[in-house]
């Protein structure tokens, strides 16, 4: 088994994070939530996250600590460290010293802790507590402060445990990716061994193992996550793999043809399906964003079901699930409010018998394109922006249907060929175009208009857990704009979208 980190997540929006940074440093870790019970094979320790309840709660989250202590080195980061002080016996109270943004940490006190090992004095770190501790435990002693909180970082005297009230893994913490590889290599004595070719060998041999000579479908998308899947099982299981394509109508203008092309060149045994005319029928009259997921993925089903009998023997069905979304589709709670449905998590309807393999389902979408990159795959799938499962059919705000795909396809091709044209492509994480279900008055020569508006969305990210929107050139933005109003009939106007997630999602249904 994998060596490991554990990461327990107390409901944090920052626990995704101190996973890609453990990561970062090639050591190999997992998010849990709280109430989940720990298996401590291969674990080599462990880190209590942060939380938006206060420690003082009554319903506030709770793990065994005496055996988590005993068993392996622990690092709290903001309530994981107040829970620690309070459950040994120092408290935590809500007093006027909150610290909230940036502070400097001051080390003197334990400059010799191995969780300061070249670690420079002074350094910004990044607050977001409410609650402070205002008494160590008496196992503890303090080893760091800060201008307005005293025990901003602790340790136990007698075993490594570590608790620290600031967030070492966002940027603002200057030095908290040092911090974490000092409690990674120094205490925990992890090894930098989570490489994408690692990944990618062991992956193989394990797929080799578990599928043997079984016969695996694959559902294509275009998009990178599916594209690796497909890659690494085909250099496992060769000729036994057998990808099916869906057109569902609401591809990018051209894409069905295009990617089946590209498809050719890898050596993948493809089959392409124009389902189109089957999903826009069954989409009429749905414009509830949900109603629309499920009728989209329902038909999706119901079209590779159909294709999938087709072939022989077939035992497996390979998905390009990833980390965020089985994260996204679990919550620290109990059973997660749907923020929106995942179209590739939660396994398959009763009546299809295949089992689930899905070799990406630990890997970050960042992680995904350097195990692409490892195993060869050529740049225009790895750089290839990702697209939402259900397509165009969540960036068409109200019903679905020809001519509103029509216009969307092609608003949208001069913007993505425009990002292209220009060199920004690759500086955006994401970018498409939303057809808005509203219509506005315009003036084209000397008739008056009243036609559809859309808006273009472009974010940075580095696996959409977060993003921010693009500063794309006003020039850029000015010619895309004038091209889409001039170039398609029926739409006059066009909008940008300036919000981040959070607040925001990426997509707007």
């Amino acid at each position: 088994m994998q060596k490991k980190i554990l990461i327990i997540d107390f409901g944090s929006q920052y626990t995704q994070l101190i996973a890609r940074r453990v990561r970062e440093l090639e050591v190999y870790c997992e998010i849990v939530p709280y109430f989940k019970e720990i298996d401590y094979t291969d674990l080599l320790g462990i880190i209590l996250s942060g939380s938006p309840y206060s420690v003082n709660d009554t319903d506030a989250p709770k793990v065994h600590l005496e055996t988590i202590v005993e068993k392996v080195p622990v690092l709290g980061v903001c309530y994981g460290a107040q829970y620690l002080a309070k459950h040994y016996g120092g408290k935590v109270e809500n007093t006027d010293k909150r610290e909230y943004g940036r502070a400097i940490l001051d080390t003197t006190a334990g400059a010799e802790s191995v969780l300061f090992k070249d670690v420079l004095d002074n350094s910004q770190v990044w607050m977001s507590h409410g609650d402070t501790i205002t008494e160590l435990p008496p196992k503890a002693k303090r080893i760091a402060g800060s201008k307005d909180v005293m025990n901003v970082c602790f340790e136990w005297k007698d075993k490594p445990v570590y608790g620290i009230q600031f967030h070492p893994e966002v940027y603002h913490s200057t030095e908290g990716k040092k911090i974490l590889a000092n409690f990674l290599f120094d205490v925990c004595k992890c090894k930098p061994e989570w490489t994408s070719e690692a990944f990618a060998e062991e992956s193989e041999k394990q797929l080799r193992e578990k599928i043997g000579d079984d016969k695996v479908i694959l559902g294509l998308s275009g998009g990178v996550d599916s594209t690796v899947a497909a890659m690494l099982l085909h250099r496992a299981i060769g000729k036994n793999l057998t990808c099916i394509f869906v057109d569902n109508g609401l591809l990018r203008k051209d894409e069905f043809t295009t990617v089946l092309k590209d498809y050719e060149v890898l050596g993948l045994n493809v089959i392409g399906v124009d389902a189109s005319d089957e999903f826009l029928e069954n989409l009429k009259g749905i414009t509830e964003p949900e109603a629309k997921r499920k009728a989209i993925g329902n038909t999706f089903i119901d079209v590779f079901d159909r294709e999938a009998k087709k072939i022989e023997g077939a035992t497996w069905l390979a998905q390009g699930t990833i980390y965020p979304d089985v994260i996204e589709s679990q919550s620290v709670n109990g059973p997660s409010k749907t923020i929106k449905s995942h179209h590739n998590v939660g396994g398959l309807p009763d009546f299809m018998t295949l089992k689930v393999v899905e070799p990406l389902r630990i890997l970050f979408k960042d992680e995904v394109r350097r195990v692409g990159r490892s195993i060869g795959l050529p740049e225009n799938f790895i750089k290839r922006h990702p697209f939402p499962g259900p397509g165009l059919g969540i960036r068409i705000l109200g019903e679905v249907n020809a001519e509103n795909v029509r216009l969307l396809q092609e608003a949208d091709a001069i913007y993505i060929n425009g990002l292209i044209e220009e060199g920004l492509y690759d500086e955006v994480w994401q970018a498409g175009t939303i057809l808005l279900p509203v219509q506005s008055v315009g003036v084209m020569g000397d008739e008056r208009t009243y036609e559809k508006a859309v808006a273009l969305r472009a974010v940075t990210s580095t696996d959409g857990m977060t993003a921010d929107w693009c500063h794309l050139p006003y020039e850029f933005l000015a010619k895309v704009s004038n091209q889409i109003i001039n170039q398609v009939r029926g739409i006059n106007r066009v909008v940008y979208d300036i919000s981040s997630k959070p607040p925001a999602t990426i997509e707007w249904e």
